[in-house]
């Protein structure tokens, strides 16, 4: 079934909606969500909530493609997830970095001025930064910050060092710095 349909079955609501979904996107929400929590039974009821919070979000909303839709979903509630179980503990050196290099990025983007506008623009930054980078770059960036994977999970994908990929996103980051400060996103 393709996603059009099963968007019109939550329109409809009709609950083998969920059914849809789960059978389509289900490993992909798991990965998600377990390269965040690194712990099965977390990140499966993570997924669970993705079908609930996905149910109560269609409609309104009408998502054209569904695996980014659920994806975020998942991710966002894995990583709110996260938080909860580890509010007062030390984060793991995996999540610590990740969250520091993000933070930075994030730093530059908050604002509360028009954040509709600002958000849509820099949607636009980012998908000019990413149509920017080579397939290979654009594949390290999205698997280190949107699936948040490991620099060792992403040098054996790439057959190459640690350091290399380390390289690769401290290039990548600088970049699209430059384009939010050339935006007025930086100061």
């Amino acid at each position: 079934m393709d996603d059009a349909q099963i968007v019109d079955l939550y329109f409809a609501r009709d609950e083998s909606a969920i059914t849809e979904t789960k059978n389509k996107y289900q490993n992909m929400c798991f990965l998600i969500a377990h390269n965040i929590l690194y712990n099965r039974e977390d990140s499966e009821e993570c997924v669970n909530d993705t079908w609930l919070f996905t149910w109560n979000s269609i409609p309104p909303k009408r998502p054209s493609i569904l695996a980014p839709f659920v994806s975020k979903i998942t991710r966002n509630t894995a990583i709110d997830r996260y938080r909860k179980r580890n509010a007062q503990k030390r984060m793991n050196s995996h999540m610590e970095n990740i969250a520091g290099e993000v933070e930075k990025l994030g730093s530059v983007i908050s604002s509360e001025i028009d954040a509709y506008l600002r958000r849509k623009e820099i949607v636009e930054i980012f998908n000019d930064f990413l149509q920017g980078l080579s397939e290979r770059d654009r594949d390290i960036f999205i698997r280190r910050y949107w699936y948040m994977d490991s620099i060792k999970k992403i040098a054996n994908r790439h057959r190459c060092g640690e350091s290399k990929i380390k390289s690769v996103l401290a290039r990548s980051r600088k970049k699209l710095y430059a384009l939010l400060k050339e935006a007025g996103y930086a100061g």
